[in-house]
């Protein structure tokens, strides 16, 4: 068990949030941390893999034309996937990774290349105009090495958005202190 997982599972349970996973690249890894916490049923909705290409447009939303256009390793198709599987399974969070582990390139990206997005309950000024976040990794090292790490970063990812959510005021007070207009 991750600290980082269990730190997701306890402020989602403090707020009373949910979670649902979207996992490519890792194939069932990320549930399986945030499972690994005790307590974790009272917040983890439950999760999809869907490791072909077509899964993701029928199961998830994706669009088609961003998957024929840039294939399945893509930020869009991250974000497309956290905000799909929020959707489908009705939580309030949603998670995904999509990416190449190796021992190939795929859709024209090198190996190591992954995309991890977070979907949630935003405010409208968050700066996101897609109500969700991704962040691009270049990982080195073998397959494993690659899907662990891409866990690693898909839950901090999450836990940052957590752990940063404030008020609009208290953003703003941040904002003006930090050089901001």
């Amino acid at each position: 068990m991750s600290s980082t997982a269990a730190d997701v599972v306890r402020l989602l349970t403090v707020r009373g949030e949910t979670l649902a996973v979207a996992e490519s690249l890792t194939g069932g890894l990320v549930a399986a941390a945030i499972t690994a916490v005790p307590g974790a049923s009272k917040s983890f909705r439950g999760s999809v893999t869907p490791y072909a290409t077509e899964l993701k447009r029928d199961l998830l939303g994706v669009d088609a034309a961003v998957l024929a256009a840039c294939g399945a390793v893509d930020p869009q198709v991250a974000a497309q996937m956290a905000a799909g599987v929020r959707k489908a399974l009705g939580a309030d969070w949603g998670i995904a990774t999509t990416g190449v582990a190796g021992p190939d390139p795929q859709d024209g990206q090198p190996v190591g290349t992954v995309f991890v997005a977070v979907d949630g309950p935003f405010g409208a000024d968050d700066g996101s105009a897609s109500g969700g976040k991704v962040e691009a990794l270049r990982l080195n090292g073998d397959r494993a090495e690659i899907r662990m790490e891409s866990v690693r970063s898909v839950l901090a990812l999450l836990l940052r958005e957590l752990a940063g959510e404030q008020t609009g005021n208290e953003r703003a007070q941040d904002t003006e202190r930090n050089g901001g207009s």
